[in-house]
């Protein structure tokens, strides 16, 4: 036994990937790549933020099929100004097998290539930190598989910027409660920003009394609003 559970593939009758255990999808029907774009580098001022840098390092709440990661290590790849090192942790309670990332990850053929250099290195099914050193060492992913609540308290980053993306916070309130959010400002470099495609009140107070400012901004394709906002 693994000790976590493992997160099955299915999806939905549009061709959308689902959680059955959240009843929620795993990105915007409208698209998940320029989803991600708009909402997670877009709201996190990105590329233009790691430019220059040595090292930039972002936090991620639900890796899920590595929508978001791939879209920003693709765009490190595209940016010859990019910072030498990218740090990227991401928290994932329920991982999937490799061979159903295969699946789901060829829906993406922008990222084909970083897709199967992500799944050669895929790790073993258990709970803890493991870390995937990717693009020669220059990309250094950390994927912490078991619950943000009990796994948070025992990571060290410096985040300059957060990826807050579990599923909705009416189906998940564990992912977005104000005790999380608050071990996750405690990762927060100075000047760290965050974006998330959810706007739910409860959201908002949960991130702003861990330290954030926060606003809102258009979100992306029929989404009216996203959220983002900085440590002060």
């Amino acid at each position: 036994m693994s000790g976590l559970d493992i997160a099955p593939l299915a999806f939905g009758p549009d061709g959308t990937p689902v959680s059955a255990a959240y009843g929620d999808v795993y990105h915007s029907t409208s698209g998940g790549p320029a989803q991600a774009r708009h909402v997670f580098l877009g709201g996190n001022g990105l590329p233009a933020r790691w430019r220059g840098r040595p090292r930039f390092g972002i936090v991620e709440t639900g890796f899920g099929l590595g929508l978001n990661f791939l879209a920003t290590w693709q765009a490190w790849c595209d940016d010859a100004a990019a910072c030498d090192v990218l740090d990227y942790l991401a928290f994932e309670k329920h991982p999937f097998r490799a061979e159903d990332l295969v699946v789901a990850q060829a829906a993406w053929p922008e990222f084909t290539d970083l897709a199967a250099e992500l799944r050669a290195a895929w790790p073993a099914l258990t709970p803890g930190e493991h870390a995937l050193p990717l693009a020669g060492g220059r990309v250094r992913l950390t994927l912490v598989f078991g619950d943000v609540r009990t796994m948070a308290p025992g990571v060290t980053a410096s985040a300059d910027a957060f990826y807050l993306d579990g599923f909705s916070p009416a189906r998940n309130p564990d992912m977005w409660s104000p005790d999380v959010c608050a071990q996750l400002a405690r990762l927060g470099a100075p000047g760290a920003t965050l974006a998330t495609w959810s706007v739910a009140g409860s959201v908002r107070r949960a991130v702003q009394s861990a330290g954030f400012s926060v606003e809102k901004r258009p979100g992306f394709a029929g989404k009216r609003q996203m959220l983002v906002g900085a440590l002060v």
